[in-house]
């Protein structure tokens, strides 16, 4: 397994180890010992969530707030999606910048996200399988979001605005500035 640090404080790029033959392929999307020993730091994940998403479907950019923060490992297992982080934490030397990347079924990649970020991700296939482990249950409560196309953000989300879904929550999301965090 291969972590690499992103453009954002605490926010880590994995690429599993994958083995490959005639059957098809093998690789372990999650190790415990791994990644606490090569990150030093501690992991309880609580709740595993799931999605599928047909094309140009963008879910985000949510997060939770106070004690339900969440921490998060996301992979795509089938399909493609641009998956946006942006930090949110005051204290952080990348605070309001984002990181993004192209995650699929194809290359394996999984993004672990601190606590005190943003997440989201568009769809770029049909049925995009996309999958997370959090670090905190959903609490309703806690729950908040950026609006995706904040400008002062700049997020290029590579996709035409125009033929992007949102559900309805995600399309009266607030501006960052708007939040008071």
């Amino acid at each position: 397994m291969i972590v690499t640090p992103t453009s954002l404080k605490d926010c880590f790029l994995i690429e599993p180890t994958v083995h490959k033959d005639s059957r098809g392929i093998f690789f372990e999307s999650f190790n415990k010992r791994v990644l606490e020993e090569e990150l030093n730091v501690s992991l309880n994940f609580v709740q595993d969530n799931h999605s599928v998403s047909k094309k140009g479907v963008l879910r985000g950019l949510h997060f939770q707030k106070g004690r339900y923060s969440q921490a998060k490992l996301v992979r795509v297992i089938q399909g493609e999606a641009l998956d946006v982080i942006v930090d949110l934490r005051k204290d952080s030397p990348t605070y309001g910048n984002h990181f993004k990347i192209k995650l699929s079924g194809e290359n394996n990649q999984l993004v672990l996200i601190p606590k005190g970020m943003a997440h989201g991700f568009l769809a770029l296939k049909n049925d995009t399988i996309f999958t997370y482990k959090c670090d905190e249950y959903y609490h309703t409560e806690s729950e908040a979001g950026i609006i995706f196309n904040d400008e002062d953000l700049r997020i290029d989300w590579e996709f035409s605005i125009k033929d992007i879904i949102l559900s309805e929550k995600d399309k009266n999301l607030p501006r960052l500035k708007e939040l008071g965090l």
